[in-house]
């Protein structure tokens, strides 16, 4: 049955690497369903990750388009990169394969991405930082997505990248205290590096935080990392 526009709901998924998440959006971005967890399969390959988003969304009621976001670099629904998963979503199409597996269209993009898209307000530069399991990053232009920028892998100080230096395996080795100054750091130097007009800082390490932000730069929830996967349907996103 064709589906108008008023009536179309899309699954949000939102993989990290540490949980997998879902909710159900209408067509505006509202939740319209509760929001559903399960740990990230270890081994984190394509078909377990698969498999649990299959089974989070048997959960999630009607729905008739997928927005993902993932943690690494896709194009055209193919993953080449996932530091925090496994080396076996290397050049996978998981697009297709998802969309298969749950019998809807299927977009997906970086993590990170979709986390600003949830965030921004569309108007000048705008930078979105996720810290978590690693450290993501999207760029923004008037609200158009800069894509496949991947400022975690760059290297940040001390011959370490933004997330060696600050992913949660160094927040844990190097205690809060440290981890706090680098990122105060970090945030000064891509503040010069971008010139942007605002920064938005998720994931779930933000919560350690315990410094004043600048006043351009703010906290922003973590259901973002799912909301802004109604963006993904939007033609002036890209």
């Amino acid at each position: 049955m064709t589906q108008t526009n008023d009536s179309i709901l899309t699954l949000a998924v939102d993989i990290g690497g540490s949980g997998i998440k879902t909710i159900v959006l209408n067509e505006v971005g509202e939740a319209l369903s509760d929001r559903n967890r399960v740990q990230t399969p270890k081994p984190a390959k394509p078909e377990p990750v698969l498999e649990a988003i299959a089974s989070l969304a048997a959960q999630q009621g009607e729905f008739h388009r997928v927005s993902v976001g993932f943690p690494g670099v896709v194009r055209h629904g193919i993953t080449y990169t996932a530091v925090n998963l496994h080396s076996d979503w290397e050049a996978f199409a998981i697009a297709d394969k998802l969309s298969y597996l749950l019998g809807k269209p299927v977009r997906v993009c970086n993590d990170a991405d979709v986390q600003g898209l949830g965030a921004i307000s569309g108007t000048g530069i705008e930078l979105t930082i996720a810290l978590g399991t690693g450290f993501g990053s999207a760029l923004f232009v008037d609200g158009k997505l800069v894509p496949n920028l991947e400022l975690g892998h760059h290297r940040f100080r001390k011959k370490q990248t933004y997330e060696e230096q600050l992913g949660r395996a160094a927040l844990e080795s190097v205690g809060k205290k440290r981890w706090n100054k680098r990122l105060q750091r970090a945030i000064a130097s891509m503040e010069q590096l971008f010139n942007y007009d605002r920064l938005y800082i998720g994931g779930g390490e933000a919560e350690n935080i315990n410094f004043e932000l600048p006043p351009n730069a703010e906290i922003i929830p973590n259901i973002n990392g799912l909301l802004g996967g109604i963006a993904l349907w939007r033609e002036e996103t890209f």
